[in-house]
Order: structure tokens, then sequence, then C-alpha cells
């Protein structure tokens, strides 16, 4: 055997077991991208069904009582703050998402006051149409959840395949970027205080 050949050999071999490495790593990062933008989207949806749904609840609360313009001006202003912010789920940045989260949260809690205002009106209390929106409006809380609980299992499996070795190495090399996770509200991890003096 020729003294060349050996060498050519090994040469060959081993460009053979680091293409497959970067592509198998190429290719899984590529599709657990691609999953976790699909996640993201899953929640972005969820938040635009509630979106629509303000819309057909303020039409509603509107035509069905005198009601305090101030909580409904609130409600309106809140979901025009939470449409007017996208983001792309593989560049996302910490004060990207906590902005889109600031803008989601007032829209939690200006639609948590105008739930409340209502029931001091029975005649809307009593609306069908009031009746099934709230309804939808519960079932689409439930479902934003889920969707952002799938999202940051999306992120962590993408995350994690890039942060391990031998990966982390080709990450770098190919450009993939470790993706931000929702995170839960500030504040949300304490207990609210809840007061029932009825005096």
């Amino acid at each position: 055997m020729k003294k060349w050949l050996i060498p050519a050999i090994v040469i060959i071999v081993l460009g053979f077991i680091i293409y497959n490495l970067t592509v198998g790593f190429n290719n899984t990062a590529v599709t657990n991208q691609e999953n976790a933008r699909l996640a993201w989207s899953n929640v972005e949806s969820s938040y635009q069904r509630r979106n629509d749904l303000i819309g057909n609840l303020v039409k509603t609360v509107q035509g069905a009582a005198d009601f305090e313009r101030g909580t409904l001006t609130d409600v309106i202003e809140a979901r025009s703050k939470a449409t007017g912010i996208t983001i792309d789920p593989t560049n996302i940045t910490p004060e990207q998402m906590a902005q889109f989260q600031q803008a989601q949260g007032g829209v939690t809690s200006a639609l948590s006051r105008l739930l409340v205002t209502v029931e001091r009106y029975p005649e809307l209390k009593a609306n069908q149409n009031f009746l099934q929106l709230q309804s939808q409006l519960e079932g689409t809380e439930n479902r934003i959840n889920v969707e952002r609980n799938r999202y940051n299992e999306s992120v962590t499996t993408y995350n994690t395949h890039i942060r391990v070795f031998p990966n982390s190495m080709f990450a770098g090399m190919f450009g993939f970027k470790k993706m931000v996770r929702y995170e839960a509200d500030a504040g949300s991890e304490d207990a609210p205080d809840v007061d029932f003096d009825f005096k």
C-alpha cells in the first residue's frame, strides 16, 4: 500500500464524520427553531383571538348599558397598544419580550376592570351576547396560557440543542442564537389581596 493512501483515507473519513456532524446539527437546529417560531405564532394567534373578542365585547357593553366611558377607553387603548407590537421570535431580545408582556398585561388589566365594572349592571350580566363573549374570553385566556407554555417548551428544546457540546461550536459557526422564553409578569409570584369588607 502506498504511503500517501493512508493519510488520504484518514482525511476522507474525518471529513465525512465532520460533514455528518455539522449537517445533523444544522438540520436539527433548523427544525427546532422552526418549531419554536410556530409555537410563537400560536401565542400571537391566541392573543389575536382575544383582541378580536374585545371589539365585540366593547360593542356589546356599549349597547347594553350607559357605561363609564373611561373604562371602555382604557380597554380600547390597551388593545391598540398590544396589537401594535410584533416580534420575530428568532430575534427576540429580553427588552422586546418585556415590552410585549407589558402591552398584553395592560390588556388583561383593562379587561379585568371592565368585567368588575360590569357587575354594577344587572341587565348586562343577563345579556346572552355578553355572557357568551365573557365565556369565550375566559377560554381564550386559557388558550393563551397553553400556547405560552408550548412556546417555552419549544424554545427549551432549541436552546438545549444549540448549547450542548459539541453543538455549541457549530451554533456559532452557523449563526444560531439562543431564543428568549416567555416569563411570568413581574409581581405575579405574589398572591393577590382579596378583601371582602362590604361596609
